[in-house]
């Protein structure tokens, strides 16, 4: 923000060595002496829209309360790996189709309510609602009943296998079923409960000490939240903030890299930039201007300009971290006449104009300067239209009334918005839709994997998207904190262990 494409193409060139990988320092090396009762200051530029995942909420709220003031039957570990949380033990019936949970004992709401098979129950039905406005909710349609025979059990019957029903579950929070107005308050189970919001400023976790299983590593928690990269480094560098949850501009690494004060890390991103087409309207309806496009940008050039030596190419939207990663970035690669031949093939010779709908912050204008260069060089005329988040959410997200628009997807394992027609972009082929159906229906992993791969495949020749390119993960904190989480899965945050020096 407040920065050009020249700008950064200079640092990029100029300031950026390479990053001191810290992840002994920054995930597994613990302060000698800690203080219990620390608060902890985090920064980020990602602030809440509301406090309810179910509602719109944007990013924000996955990374301040996902795992700490809210908990599932199990979450995605920084590992990328699924492990079970208010789920004690779980089993499958043989046929796939039933799955038993017994809940953890002795958990407590915020509220000092106990939790029951019935605020389970409750939660996932808030995430299937036709009013919930998750993005996940298409991943639990198999549900077709929950039962409840007593407090502690919850039985949740399919109408078709889910392998993925574990993984899927990480997406739900648990919430008290008595509570209400849960996009500015919280009943949760977590190791925190919300003590205060300054919206546009700061949010506030403290320590709940009703907590059911090991107590943080701190007393406090705030998210201190920033509109500028810029200001957000200066709130590292003056100690107002003690940790940077993701940083969001490479121009800032050199201060912090050389200075012994504090530790970068790099971990894994599932973060991906993209440009998302409406499939479903004239010419993005036509594979071969899709093609076209993707021909007539230079990715490596656009992550370069961005990022300089960080961040990675990707040729669709599974990163390397997914289990069904494929090596697509040879798909429709940078070529200017093979991108005029498809848009003649595709009966756009002299090209044609559309408009791209961009997030207000930072790297999306940017982007999208880049995307109107080039592709001005095929005779496409890109119109810039800069929106607000909450007009993304409202006008893209939910009315699909866009042409194109750039947006970064932060969710791990998400091909499978590909097998949803009615998802934002529109993109519906019968063939990815039952791929991705019969994925979710496999009896093994390795079944599951292949036809993803398949699928993926497809939907990449397909050019359904540009992806642009894949994020680095890059944490940047003072030398007193240790402890937190290196990879940002998801958008999330795990506070519980974070320590900081006496």
């Amino acid at each position: 923000m407040g920065s050009t494409l020249k700008n950064r193409q200079a640092s990029a060139r100029t300031a950026i060595a390479a990053i001191l990988l810290s992840a002994l320092a920054a995930g597994s090396a613990q302060a000698a002496d800690f203080d219990a009762d620390a608060t902890i200051n985090i920064g980020s530029l990602y602030e809440p829209q509301n406090l309810d995942n179910t509602a719109g909420a944007g990013q924000g709220i996955n990374e301040a309360f996902n795992n700490n003031v809210y908990e599932g039957l199990f979450r995605l570990a920084d590992t990328g790996n699924v492990e079970p949380v208010l789920a004690k033990e779980f089993k499958v019936s043989d046929d796939g189709l039933t799955y038993t949970f017994t809940l953890q004992p002795n958990v407590k709401f915020h509220s000092g309510d106990p939790l029951t098979s019935k605020d389970v129950k409750f939660s996932i039905e808030r995430v299937t609602s036709a009013e919930s406005k998750s993005s996940r909710k298409n991943s639990l349609k198999p549900i077709a009943g929950i039962e409840t025979p007593d407090d502690a059990t919850v039985v949740i019957k399919l109408s078709s296998r889910s392998i993925s029903l574990p993984y899927n579950l990480s997406y739900v929070w648990i919430v008290n079923d008595t509570a209400t107005n849960l996009t500015a308050t919280e009943d949760g189970t977590g190791p925190y409960e919300l003590a205060d919001w300054r919206r546009g400023s700061s949010l506030a976790l403290t320590r709940f000490d009703g907590y059911w299983g090991q107590k943080p590593d701190n007393g406090d928690v705030v998210f201190q939240y920033f509109t500028e990269a810029t200001a957000l480094n200066n709130a590292l560098l003056t100690g107002s903030v003690d940790i940077i949850t993701s940083v969001q501009s490479p121009d800032s690494l050199a201060q912090f890299k050389d200075n012994a004060d504090f530790t970068v890390a790099e971990g894994q991103s599932t973060t991906k930039l993209l440009l998302a087409y409406n499939d479903r309207v004239a010419p993005f309806d036509n594979v071969k201007v899709r093609k076209a496009l993707a021909r007539a940008v230079d990715d490596a050039k656009l992550l370069k300009a961005v990022w300089g030596d960080y961040g990675t190419l990707i040729g669709s939207m599974v990163p390397p971290t997914d289990p069904w990663f494929v090596d697509l970035t040879k798909t429709d690669a940078y070529d200017v006449e093979g991108a005029k031949a498809l848009l003649k093939e595709a009966g756009y010779p002299d090209g044609f104009s559309f408009t791209i709908d961009t997030p207000n912050y930072d790297p999306h204008p940017i982007a999208a300067q880049f995307l109107q260069s080039e592709l001005a060089k095929i005779g496409v005329k890109v119109n810039i239209n800069v929106i607000t988040a909450n007009e993304w959410y409202s006008k893209i997200y939910k009315a699909h009334d866009f042409q194109a628009t750039l947006q970064e997807h932060v969710n791990h394992r998400d091909i499978v918005f590909y097998g949803n027609p009615d998802f934002y972009w529109g993109y519906n082929n019968p063939k990815v839709v039952d791929l991705i159906k019969q994925a979710e229906a496999s009896t093994t992993t390795d079944e599951q994997m292949a036809r993803l791969k398949e699928a993926n495949t497809i939907i990449a020749e397909d050019a359904a998207s540009n992806w642009l390119y894949l994020y680095p993960q890059i944490v940047v904190a003072a030398k007193s904190v240790s402890g937190y989480p290196l990879n940002g899965l998801n958008a999330q945050f795990f506070a519980g262990n974070i320590k900081k020096a006496d």
